[in-house]
């Protein structure tokens, strides 16, 4: 059963109240609806040839007494399947030649490039990196981009190097957050060489301004706004003028916690030095989702990994990924509470699957978070990045959540510590009004104040994919709007991925692309996706490259590569494979991305492109050998050699012996009877078309 831990010594509304745990709940059920809900999941190994495990997953909630309970996941094994290769994939020069790409060209002494904020309305895109801030055109990152440069004070980086910092070019301004202010200025900080600096940045009204300046004189303190080493990960958001920050807020970075400050409000963090709230904490994602149309109810979501508090070895993982809240209008409480989270709660993520023997593969280390909104803006969709990292398994996997489901588990039962072995068991005892977790002056609080609790259970995953850095799009096909992920790899390239629907009880991973995105390979360490300019923005420690989301001609000149293809940015307009732009006018676009069938979407372009076939002739002297290669442009095809001489073609079977590789076949010792037409039959997706015609010449020459 999913159910919160519950630790003593909480506050409950504006008193202090000494292990409460002990009353029992009054009540009784009144019965169970139980309603399934099945999804998919999978991952991916990192092992050569690894293999993909799929796995059922059926959610169960179940109503009692008014109040729903999330029961854990049940996951079934169904199968073993080799990863699908990327249809298409492309070189950095092969990228650079198709003219859907651009690095960022201009060169200056800095590292550690992150996007940290995206501006739509005036199509700029703003970056941080050593000592630099740079503001870029988001229709053309080489146009005239507006650079600060922003280093630590020679003074500061001698001070950082006496403390022994340094060895590794730490001491220098960093720069970790950048965030609107208002419509004319930003906010921005930096590590400072080891001290935290902050100020603000004018930008003018317009793009078209090109104002981009740091305000003379005006230095803050940078202290729970960014943390003071450049290694240590840090999130914030500015909202209303109020800083929310995850941030390590000491110079040995032992003293973690998630902040509010600025904004004319007192400042209120977590407990200092109580692993119980937080034990060594990796911040990941920060983000404001509303609970409901009463604006009290508003909280804060942030998504990080911590050690285990948990010792006791064997199977429990020592890092574990987290989800926590706290209410937006929560000023703190009282005595011991004072300036510190009275609505704090955290549950944890669990990401895993079963695989046929019954072993349980679970992916505990958070390390990405992508929140996509829906329609309903208090119901997005919770897409988690997760690794392990074990002696015989090493592998990552995305799970996407529900808010839904999220917000059911910090609603449900909490836990606690008890019996001999000290383990969590469900609590049943008496819950205190107002509910640990809840907001003052919200639906169900109006006017109280509520207290720190903790909660830890398992929300139910959707579905899980492979990736390292990642960003998702939603896309209007011709058949439906799709999820398309971009996954940032720790090789440098960017690989394109759509789910489908495989049949009424699974999906299917399907990698439309794979492309190398920076000259030099580095790891991936943001990225940004604009749907309104259908771009995505990569960075790494080197540099930035801007990448269109769709290069359509890559999949082929013929009506059936492009419906192969799948991809649900491209359609065949009778001529070409090229971007396709939902209309409410008629239009002939061939495109099928649930089926990828081009013998209904593609009649009469394909026997035209049977026609255009050309031969190429291959002269062999008998007794020797000749090779005829035959490669499919995608990878995802199968191959099957026919052999022509009179009539009917037929499946090659030369007694001679043939040697099949995955670029082509060698034909051994030639004789008279090999002379002839050799097809090349390629088969995707249950279609079936010749992609290449051999003519072995008949007169072969005889040694002398």
């Amino acid at each position: 059963m999913v159910y919160q831990e519950v630790w003593p010594n909480a506050a409950v509304g504006q008193q202090e109240r000494e292990g409460w745990v002990g009353a029992e709940q009054k009540g009784e059920d009144s019965g169970a609806d139980l309603s399934p809900n099945t999804c998919t999941c999978f991952f991916w190994s990192r092992k050569k040839n690894s293999k993909i495990l799929w796995a059922t997953c059926m959610t169960v909630t179940m109503t009692a007494s008014g109040a729903q309970l999330l029961l854990l996941a049940l996951c079934v094994y169904r199968g073993w399947g080799l990863q699908s290769p990327p249809r298409v994939r492309l070189s950095f020069k092969e990228l650079m030649d198709t003219r859907a790409a651009r690095p960022f060209s201009f060169t200056f002494n800095t590292s550690d490039y992150r996007i940290l904020h995206m501006d739509q309305d005036q199509g700029r895109l703003y970056l941080g990196s050593r000592e630099y801030l740079v503001a870029l055109d988001m229709h053309n990152v080489n146009k005239e981009p507006l650079i600060i440069h922003w280093p630590a004070s020679a003074k500061r980086k001698g001070e950082c190097q006496m403390t022994g910092k340094g060895r590794q070019g730490e001491c220098a301004n960093f720069v970790r957050l950048i965030e609107p202010w208002n419509r004319t200025h930003l906010y921005t900080c930096g590590t400072g060489a080891y001290q935290p600096i902050c100020t603000f940045i004018s930008r003018g009204w317009r793009a078209e301004d090109y104002l981009f300046r740091l305000v003379p004189g005006y230095v803050d303190s940078g202290k729970g706004k960014c943390s003071y080493d450049p290694k240590q990960e840090s999130v914030a958001v500015l909202i209303n003028s109020n800083l929310y920050a995850g941030v390590h807020i000491d110079f040995m970075s032992t003293d973690a916690a998630l902040f509010r400050t600025m904004g004319g409000r007192a400042a209120i963090r977590t407990e200092q030095y109580d692993s119980r709230w937080l034990n060594e904490p990796v911040f990941i994602q920060i983000q404001q989702i509303p609970d409901s149309a009463e604006k009290n109810d508003d909280k804060l979501y942030f998504f990080f990994r911590e050690k285990s508090l948990d010792t006791t070895g064997g199977a429990s993982p020592t890092v574990l990924a987290r989800v926590g809240r706290v209410c937006m209008n929560d000023e703190g409480g009282q005595k011991s509470l004072v300036n510190r989270w009275t609505t704090f709660l955290k549950a944890r993520l669990i990401c895993s699957v079963i695989g046929a023997d019954g072993v349980e593969t679970r992916f505990d280390e958070l390390r990405d978070v992508f929140i996509q909104p829906t329609q309903d803006e208090r119901n997005p969709m919770v897409y988690a990045l997760f690794t392990t990292a074990g002696s015989v398994f090493k592998g990552s996997a995305v799970c996407v959540y529900s808010m839904a489901d999220i917000r059911n588990v910090f609603n449900g039962p909490f836990a606690h510590k008890h019996g001999h072995n000290y383990q969590w068991t469900e609590y049943t005892g008496k819950i205190p009004y107002p509910r640990p977790g809840t907001c003052p002056g919200g639906t169900f609080t109006p006017g109280i104040t509520s207290s720190k609790n903790f909660s830890d259970e398992a929300v139910n995953f959707i579905s899980g994919l492979s990736l390292h850095r990642f960003g998702v799009d939603q896309v209007d096909a011709v058949d439906g709007r799709y999820e398309v992920l971009f996954l940032g790899t720790d090789r440098g390239t960017v690989q394109k991925v759509i789910v489908l629907p495989k049949d009424p009880t699974s999906m299917e991973e399907l990698t439309l692309e794979e492309v190398e995105v920076f000259r030099s390979r580095a790891p991936v360490k943001t990225m940004k996706i604009s749907s309104k300019r259908q771009q995505l923005y990569v960075s790494s420690d080197a540099g930035l490259t801007q990448v269109s989301l769709h290069r359509c001609g890559v999949y082929g000149r013929a009506c059936s590569d492009c419906c192969l293809a799948r991809d649900p940015y491209c359609a065949w307009d009778g001529e070409s494979c090229s971007a396709f732009t939902p209309s409410t006018k008629r239009r002939s676009r061939r495109q099928d991305v649930k089926h990828g069938d081009p013998l209904r979407q593609c009649r009469g372009f394909n026997a035209k492109v049977e026609k255009r076939l050309k031969e190429t002739v291959q002269f062999g002297v008998e007794g020797s050998s000749t090779f005829l290669e035959c490669q499919p442009r995608s990878p995802q095809a199968t191959v099957k050699w026919l052999f022509q001489r009179e009539g009917k073609r037929k499946v090659l079977n030369r007694a001679g012996g043939v040697l099949k590789t995955n670029h082509g076949i060698l034909l051994k010792s030639l004789n008279q009877s090999d002379a002839g037409l050799y097809h090349c039959l390629a088969t995707e997706n249950n279609f079936k078309h010749t992609w290449l015609v051999w003519r072995c010449a008949s007169s072969i020459e005889t040694l002398s």
